[in-house]
């Protein structure tokens, strides 16, 4: 059974001190630290590149998970590693502009975690192909783009399919997770969580990841 994880999501952090954020989170409790990557294209938001990706790993202590919401991983997934990323997600609903299981590969070889994620209305066994060269399932609650939105119940039954399909690596979930919601989720068979302002909404938030974590641990 693989470690509940809770991620913060940089992307309800403060910018304007980044570092502070990220140690905030880090003294905390977070077992990763996750990074939003949107292009523009592939969702309707923009947030930042390898650049600030190498900043946050310069005043990481924690690994980064980097979830790639962009139209063309295959050209700009070296950047991010070279960036510091330590789990490489992207989505398989780009797969008909690459090869997905050489970039798979590839992420592997570079010494990361190798990751697909899943839209909620993707179904899961666009994954079958790829089960076997999947450290990470990163199943989206709500619609890639925009933080802040209503967690959608409806996909928690892909994670059973996941399993069925032989997937046996790390189950992450983003998209309203929080006190309300992670026990649900874990239930379902996730043990990583992507909690954005759930934590750096709160105004204690190494009490907030702590209830997180026991919450979750009290739903396995």
């Amino acid at each position: 059974m693989h470690p509940i994880r809770i991620a913060p999501s940089l992307l309800a952090a403060d910018f304007t001190r980044l570092a502070d954020e990220v140690r905030s989170v880090e003294a905390g409790g977070a077992d990763w630290l996750h990074l939003d990557v949107m292009d523009g294209h592939f969702v309707p938001n923009l947030t930042f590149g390898p650049f600030i990706t190498a900043a946050i790993k310069k005043c990481a202590t924690k690994p980064l998970d980097v979830h790639l919401m962009i139209t063309d991983p295959w050209r700009y997934a070296d950047a991010f590693l070279d960036a510091g990323a330590d789990l490489l997600t992207f989505h398989i609903e780009v797969a008909e502009r690459g090869d997905v299981g050489a970039l798979l590969a590839h992420i592997r070889q570079r010494g990361a975690k190798a990751g697909l994620s899943l839209q909620p209305d993707t179904d899961p066994r666009t994954l079958q192909p790829y089960v076997r060269q999947l450290d990470l399932v990163l199943v989206m609650s709500v619609f890639a783009g925009f933080g802040g939105q209503k967690f959608m119940p409806s996909v928690l039954p892909k994670v059973a399919v996941l399993r069925e399909m032989g997937f046996a690596g790390e189950v992450s979930m983003d998209g309203g997770i929080g006190s309300s919601t992670i026990a649900d989720a874990t239930r379902a068979g996730t043990n990583a969580f992507v909690a954005g302002t759930a934590v750096f909404g709160a105004q204690d938030r190494g009490a907030r990841i702590a209830e997180l974590r026991a919450l979750a641990t009290a739903a396995r």
